[in-house]
């Protein structure tokens, strides 16, 4: 007969992956946070806050940074 062995489950990536890919999340989630808002109550009336350095240069760079992180957490060895 056989008998049933034990099967351990096994995650996919260790705790410093996941570690990595909520802080990500974070610095992507604060990117979106720099670019959302600027808006007008008024639309006849133009904003120029819209232009400001922070969602210009700072969000985006935020997003892209947060992606890079990401993928480094995909890749990286859980066995180091």
């Amino acid at each position: 007969m056989n008998t049933p062995k034990e099967t351990t489950k096994e995650f996919l990536f260790g705790k410093k992956n996941y570690l990595f890919m909520v802080i990500g999340l974070v610095v992507i989630a604060i990117g979106f946070m720099f670019m959302a808002g600027g808006g007008s109550e008024d639309p006849t009336v133009f904003n120029e806050e819209i232009y400001n350095w922070k969602r210009i240069r700072l969000a985006p760079t935020l997003v892209l940074l947060g992606l890079a992180i990401e993928i480094y957490a995909i890749l990286a060895n859980p066995k180091k």
